[in-house]
């Protein structure tokens, strides 16, 4: 199901005049645009407007000459995941809903909790066993009544769907509620301001569900459509190589079929992608491509991303590096081009992911002697 407004009507009151004359630097600058009717029941943190970084190091290492981070661990969850949360909160209020859940393998259930915690929605989360203890821990902290499923993050989503109807609860799962997606695509219009009104060639975004890259590409066709950016980016949707089933059907032209879904980056370890229609329609009307990576791809990235740009990323996010370097040995991505990643979620989420990914701490007593045969004997300095 897709969000369709009135883009007559919008753009008789939402310019470029308008914007920027607009002091809220949130995605609800954006009301206009979104499916709520106030700004009544929106959280009361700040959510969006996250930094656009031109990551110089990291593109020279790359061999871009305009690459960009877009840096969404800054949002009050520390994910990208908040913009769709804050949306469905927003609208399950205006409905009068009294109970909230979703399946997730982390990030939108801990974006759902934290946005919840101070309202009067309950909030009854579905999470695998397998999910970060990090996230889990935000769960409970914000207040939800967390439910570990013995399976996988499908066998969560499927639960959660016959809860909801069986208990009648607001159900905020990607790929299951459309408001999702008008809360992410806010992200697209964040980064054609921060441009100055410009679109980067290219946009790389992980892919599990597909509903990060659907609503990101909603939010570009919107913009374009009201006459405020002037042309359209290609979309790259990058897949951890055991959960690839969008870069199979796109590569394939065919039908999406299930995979193991087996990878370290929990955000994106999907079976059967429950957005996957809109994600292979994005990269088709976008003209764009998907590549997968490997875990090791994935976990090197991290520390690759952290010293060339200063953002820690948790592996699903660090994958978009991972998958431009692909990219660029497989020739989809010029030197020349402007690139934007889409880095979705906090390094801070999944510490023993990052800890894969570094050298041990050395340990030595408290004494100047210790510190110099250390420095002599290893010569890290």
């Amino acid at each position: 199901m897709y969000v369709i407004y009135d883009y007559n009507l919008i753009k008789k009151r939402l310019n470029y005049e308008v914007l920027k004359a607009n002091w809220n630097r949130s995605i609800w600058r954006y009301e206009d645009l979104l499916p709520i009717s106030s700004l009544k029941y929106i959280p009361p943190v700040q959510i969006g407007w996250t930094p656009l970084y031109k990551a110089e190091k990291l593109g020279q290492e790359a061999g871009i000459a305009n690459l960009y981070i877009k840096d969404e661990g800054r949002n009050p969850s520390a994910s990208l995941k908040d913009r769709a949360s804050a949306v469905v909160m927003a609208r399950a209020l205006e409905l009068k809903e009294k109970v909230v859940a979703t399946a997730s393998t982390g990030n939108a259930a801990s974006s759902l909790a934290c946005l919840t915690g101070s309202s009067e929605l309950k909030t009854v989360i579905f999470v695998p066993e397998t999910a970060p203890q990090a996230k889990v821990a935000q769960l409970l902290v914000f207040g939800a009544v967390v439910i570990m499923v013995k399976g996988t993050y499908d066998d969560a989503f499927d639960l959660c769907l016959r809860a909801c109807s069986e208990y009648g609860w607001y159900n905020r799962s990607t790929g299951y509620n459309p408001f999702t997606r008008e809360g992410k695509k806010t992200c697209a219009f964040e980064i054609c301001e921060q441009l100055e009104w410009e679109t980067p060639d290219k946009v790389f975004a992980p892919v599990g569900d597909g509903n990060i890259i659907s609503g990101i590409w909603k939010g570009f066709v919107e913009f374009h459509r009201l006459g405020i950016i002037e042309k359209l980016p290609q979309m790259a949707a990058v897949q951890a190589e055991n959960s690839n089933a969008v870069k199979r059907a796109f590569d394939s032209g065919g039908e999406i079929h299930p995979v193991s879904g087996n990878t370290i980056a929990d955000s994106i370890s999907v079976s059967m992608p429950r957005d996957g229609m809109a994600a292979l329609m994005a990269l088709r009307d976008s003209k764009g491509f998907a590549v997968s990576v490997t875990d090791q791809e994935i976990i090197q990235a991290i520390p690759q991303i952290a010293r060339g740009s200063n953002v820690f990323a948790e592996p699903a996010a660090a994958a978009t590096y991972a998958g431009l370097k692909k990219a660029l040995k497989e020739g989809k991505v010029n030197a020349n081009e402007s690139v934007v990643l889409l880095i979705t979620g906090n390094g801070l989420k999944d510490i023993q992911s990052a800890m894969k990914s570094v050298s041990k701490p050395f340990i030595i007593k408290p004494d100047i002697n210790s510190l110099k045969k250390l420095l002599s004997d290893n010569k890290i300095m």
